[in-house]
Order: structure tokens, then sequence, then C-alpha cells
């Protein structure tokens, strides 16, 4: 089977017409200034050492570097064959902290920023596991079903923001039963024979303002579910900004005493979580050096086939094509547009040219 992969690339052959109309113009243009400061009659004599066939040559190899070019860039392929794809994997559900003192600036640009930046990148990482997207303060909420589509995790983890859930504060309970239930409704099936591993992530400061978190963590691990989590901030704390609509600055969050709210992250709520779930706690760094050992962690759970299918890979035959295109370009450009054996004249007698 012979097709093209990139149908678009045909579109630059506007340029074959480009060059030769160009190629028309600039000639006449620069005969008729010649014409214009030395005259008519002299135009002959003082270009007769140009040979015009070598000029239409260079021309021809010209449009045919640039047919070459295109139909290597349309990647022409001919041959098939057929390979299997798995999709292995485990199911995931990242559930983010978009509580107002995630909003802190203690790390740069604020912990929220720096959580999303850090789970898109570990959607990179950790390729073939099916992820899901959760929002949680006081009330939890699924934004993303479990999906193995990058594009689509990214963009809802992107969306988070404090408005993503009803209700301000920081409550796991409600958050691990959002997760549960996620995972009940799309995750893979399991029975006595297929055991899916599935995995919660919490990215939070650790603030937890809600008891009951721990006991049902222990008992999501006796239904095969995992607890892991990362805490965003710093020990030291920072105020929770408030701004206007337009993004500007207004001032800090206050108590009812008139006070400056300071936020801070001792880690202690998010490990004692990931121990009830029998997974790790990190502390987030901004070079990323925790979001790493956690793949690790991750990696060494035990992976599900998703799905299977069959794809069909096609030859490459674009290569000599490229090649061709390259030496025509090389020819074109050694070659010059002298006459051969043409005399010149040297006061009052022919001699070849130097």
């Amino acid at each position: 089977m012979f097709r093209f992969e990139n149908i678009a690339a045909f579109q630059y052959l506007w340029l074959i017409p480009a060059i030769l109309v160009m190629g028309y113009f600039f000639e006449r243009r620069a005969r008729k200034k010649m014409e214009t400061a030395i005259g008519s009659r002299l135009y002959p004599f003082l270009s007769s050492s140009v040979s015009s066939k070598k000029r239409r040559l260079k021309t021809f190899l010209q449009v045919l570097t640039v047919l070459f070019f295109v139909i290597a860039l349309a990647r022409p392929q001919m041959g098939e064959s057929q390979q299997q794809v798995k999709s292995e994997g485990v199911e995931i559900i990242f559930a983010v902290d978009v509580s107002e003192s995630m909003m802190a600036e203690d790390v740069k640009p604020s912990r929220l920023a720096q959580a999303k930046a850090e789970l898109s990148r570990l959607v990179d990482l950790m390729p073939g596991n099916k992820v899901g997207v959760m929002a949680f303060a006081g009330s939890a909420a699924l934004l993303s079903p479990l999906t193995n589509d990058p594009g689509a995790i990214k963009m809802y983890l992107e969306s988070l923001e404090p408005g993503s859930v009803s209700t301000q504060g920081t409550n796991f309970t409600q958050a691990l039963q959002v997760a549960k239930d996620a995972f009940e409704r799309g995750g893979a099936a399991t029975d006595d024979v297929v055991k899916v591993t599935r995995v919660i992530l919490f990215a939070s400061d650790g603030e937890d303002h809600e008891p009951g978190a721990l006991e049902a963590a222990k008992k999501m691990t006796d239904d095969g579910i995992r607890i892991f989590s990362l805490a965003y901030g710093t020990e030291k704390g920072g105020a929770i900004p408030v701004r206007d609509g337009m993004g500007f600055l207004k001032g800090y969050k206050k108590d009812r005493q008139g006070q400056t709210i300071l936020t801070t992250v001792k880690g202690d709520a998010l490990r004692a979580l990931a121990e009830a779930g029998r997974g790790s706690f990190y502390f987030a760094t901004f070079g990323g050096e925790q979001t790493k050992l956690l793949v690790e962690d991750i990696s060494k759970l035990e992976r599900t086939q998703f799905d299977s299918t069959m794809a069909t890979q096609y030859e490459e035959r674009f290569q000599s094509l490229l090649m061709f295109g390259i030496i025509l370009a090389l020819l074109e450009l050694f070659l010059g547009e002298r006459r051969r054996g043409f005399l010149f004249w040297k006061g009052r007698y022919e001699v070849p040219p130097a």
C-alpha cells in the first residue's frame, strides 16, 4: 500500500511557480537596468559571456530540488506491518487541595501553581497510567474521570482554582470517599483473577480540619487502594493574598481580630495519611527531586493491562527523495552561468577567460 503521511506538505508546491515567475521578473529588470546604464547596443556584447542555457538549467534544478523536498516532506510510505500495542499501568486519582491556603506565596508563584506544574510533569513521567483529577477543600468534586489522555489531564489540572469546589476548608475524608467512588464508576473491572492497583495522590499543604481521615484511609487499603501525598509550602509559612477581579493584590487575608493569617506547612497530617494508606509522603521541592522519587515508588507497584490494540506501522520512503534533493541543490549551487570556451577581449587581443 502506498500513501502520504503528511498531505499538507503539498501546499508548498506554490514555490515552484514562484521561482519561475521571480526568475523571469528579476532577469528582465536586470536587463532593463543594464540597457539604461550602458545602452541597448552595448548590452548584447557585454552580456554575451552569459549562457542562457545554463541559466535555464539552474532554474530547472531549483524547481526539481523544491519538488523533491516537498515530496520528502509529505513522507511517502509503502509497505505496512501490524504491531500489538499494550496499555499497562495503574489507576491514579490526583486529589488536589484548592483551599485558600494553597494560594499562599511562600513558594513561587504559589502553592497551587507549583502543585499544578509538578503534577503536569508527573503525567509525562508516568505514561500508560489512567489518571483522574479531583479538586477538594471543604468538599470534593471529580473534574476528570480516569483517562490515559495526557492532554485532557493537563487541561483539567490547569483549570484548578479555589472556586472549583463549593466549600472551603480541608476535608480529606470527603476527598477519599469521592476518589473511591470514582474508581468504582470509571475504573477497570476487578474480580478474583484481575486485580487493579489503585492510587490516590494528595497534593496539599496538609491543613486537615476534619477528623476521620486516617480511619477511612486504613479501610481503603483493604480494597487495594494505596495513598501517597505531596506537601506544598514551607514551615516558615506565608500570608494568603487577596486579589481583585483583575488579579491585582489588594491585601492579605485577616482573622476576626484583624491579624494577617499566616499559613504554615509541617506535613504531619499528610505523612500520617500516607502511612495509613501504605504509601509514601514527600515534601515537594523546587527542583522536583521528590517527584522523581514518587515516580519510582509508583512504578514499583503491580501494573495492570488496561487494553490491547493493533497498530499499523508503515515503512518510510522519504530518505532517497531527500538525498536526491540535496544532490540537485549542490549541483545548482556549483553550476556557473558562463559559456564554455568564451573568449574575452583584452586590448586588441582575444584571450580565454582566467
